[in-house]
């Protein structure tokens, strides 16, 4: 059986870069149901690419093949090979890469949530518990949503990955009526039973501690260059500790020269600010921000 073409070359070509693209979504940013469409649709792109025959041209009488229209050359053969490469090898490294950064962040800001009710049942602060751990059940609650059904590409190949989600959405219930009754000891004790769980998450998919508390640093430091920015040195006071704090814990995993340069830069934002000298802060900060941005688009 002979099959008549009615797909010219553009429409192939362009038929061959959006399967491609569809291909790297579903690979990469979609999960279930919409992963499965978007595989199918991008391999019928792919097949009718190759074939350059549309079942949907014939059934309404489209097509895009001119009688006149000659094959592709060499030349432009390389063209549409290079694309084509260009979009798999770029397309797929910042997928990976704006994937992986997007769960950080998630993991991030959940994970905040988490030091903070850790933080306030071991201080017997039973107000603060209460409000901080109906926080922590909301921002995992989303996290386990988004990322159950879902794996971005770091934690793909993770079989243990959705068990320890579970697990972990075990462990925060578990102390809920120990900190409404106000037994915040033996609460945090539980709570502290997550943070293993989470480590190994990390430590199982080769994220770097050091990524993650860059990540937390970075949240900190942009409310004292706001105050900086701001000129207000009683508040660049009053938000160091929790900056200083969030350096620490990156100071644990690497203290090298550039990392000591962040905390050079943090401790002169300080003095400036006990000394009043307003007019330097904002300059201070930026640099102190271009000496973070360095460490951490070499190792964040």
């Amino acid at each position: 059986m002979n099959i008549v073409k009615n797909e010219g070359i553009a429409d192939r070509g362009t038929r061959l870069i959006l399967s491609e693209i569809l291909f790297l979504l579903g690979f990469f940013w979609l999960g279930g149901i919409l992963q499965i469409a978007f595989y199918l649709i991008g391999l019928i792109m792919l097949v009718t690419a190759i074939v350059g025959y549309c079942g949907l041209y014939k059934i309404f009488g489209i097509s895009t093949c001119s009688s006149h229209e000659k094959l592709l050359s060499k030349t432009g053969i390389g063209i549409l090979f290079f694309v084509s490469l260009l979009i798999v090898i770029g397309g797929g490294y910042a997928s990976n890469f704006f994937t992986k950064k997007i769960f950080l962040d998630d993991y991030t800001a959940m994970n905040q949530s988490y030091k903070q009710a850790l933080f306030y049942t071991g201080q017997i602060d039973r107000e603060q518990s209460v409000k901080n751990y109906t926080e922590l059940q909301s921002a995992y609650a989303d996290f386990r949503s988004k990322y159950q059904g879902y794996h971005p590409y770091v934690v793909s190949h993770d079989a243990q990955f959705n068990e320890d989600l579970d697990r972990i959405a075990t462990m925060i219930a578990m102390p809920r009526d120990k900190i409404l009754s106000g037994d915040l000891k033996s609460a945090h004790l539980d709570l502290e039973q997550v943070r293993p769980v989470f480590q190994n998450i990390l430590k199982r998919n080769a994220f770097s501690m050091l990524a993650v508390s860059l990540v937390d640093f970075h949240d900190a430091m942009e409310t004292i260059i706001a105050a900086a920015d701001a000129k207000d040195p009683e508040l660049v006071i009053a938000t160091y500790p929790l900056v200083s704090d969030r350096l620490k814990a990156v100071e644990e995993v690497a203290n090298d020269t550039e990392i000591q340069t962040i905390r050079q830069n943090l401790e002169q934002l300080l003095d400036l600010s006990k000394t009043n000298d307003t007019e330097a802060l904002s300059a201070k900060a930026a640099e102190m921000k271009s000496s973070f941005v360095k460490v951490y688009l070499k190792r964040g």
